[in-house]
């Protein structure tokens, strides 16, 4: 049975009074989430309380696809879908793919919709974020592992990956106290701290990427626009070839660097 308009009006004004910029549509989401006027009291308290709107419904949308979120785990972002476009202009056909720093698995689910990968992994240090990502690419040809960067993935894929796709932490730690209260107080640090620069976790993903790339296979990864050229020169020393990729729409900056 619908909800009374009333009730509506009343939640919209509510939630823009706690500060919710998008106040109606996350009003027409909780409704469609919520069985009763129980649990619509029980998410709304929840939302008002600052806790991400992902994690009362479950699921975040990225690049045209719901993806499952657990709490806790890194809600992907919307700017994040500039690395699956400039994977998909970068890679050939029938890839070797390796998605790290995975998180929900979103830009893993998104790569295998937009490639045709002949072998396609993800992994995330996070055993949270692993889980998360098992559920989303069940039914996919995808692997997800369980560790630190390239670590767990199987040595024979060293020197034969086409692409290596990252959305490392790139927050300075000092930043990541700045960060909206729904990202610091209820996201896995690990995904946000990137250490003192922003860069530490970026920086060892060149180095190994150098190493695990075939030659001509594509690095491609988010940063922030002030830190791209310290991030470029990084990549230079790795013995990679970077280039850089804006989206004002999408307020996104993405830096691919190619294992000559």
């Amino acid at each position: 049975m619908p909800v009374a308009d009333p009730t509506r009006a009343a939640l919209v004004a509510r939630l823009r009074a706690a500060g919710c910029v998008y106040a109606e549509d996350e009003a027409e989401l909780l409704l469609a989430a919520a069985d009763s006027p129980t649990a619509l009291a029980d998410l709304t308290d929840r939302r008002v309380a600052g806790e991400p709107l992902e994690y009362l419904l479950g699921w975040a949308e990225f690049a045209g696809l719901r993806i499952a979120v657990d709490t806790g785990v890194f809600v992907p972002r919307a700017r994040t879908a500039l690395l699956v476009e400039v994977a998909a202009e970068v890679t050939g056909p029938a890839p070797a793919v390796v998605d790290l720093c995975c998180g929900s698995g979103a830009t893993t689910v998104a790569l295998a919709h937009r490639l045709t990968p002949r072998w396609l992994a993800a992994a995330d240090i996070d055993p949270a974020a692993v889980a998360c990502a098992r559920r989303n690419v069940a039914g996919l040809n995808a692997e997800v592992y369980e560790g630190d960067l390239f670590a767990p993935v199987p040595g024979r894929w060293r020197g034969r990956l086409d692409l290596v796709l990252a959305n490392a932490p790139y927050v300075p730690t000092d930043a990541v106290a700045l960060m909206p209260p729904e990202a610091r107080l209820h996201e896995a640090p690990v995904a946000l701290d990137g250490g003192p620069d922003g860069l530490s976790v970026l920086r060892r993903v060149g180095v190994d990427a150098a190493d695990w790339l075939a030659p001509g296979g594509h690095l491609v990864v988010e940063a922030g626009t002030t830190q791209v050229d310290v991030l470029c020169a990084a990549f230079q020393a790795a013995g990679l070839v970077p280039t850089v990729r804006q989206d004002e729409d999408l307020d996104a900056t993405a830096v691919i660097a190619r294992r000559a």
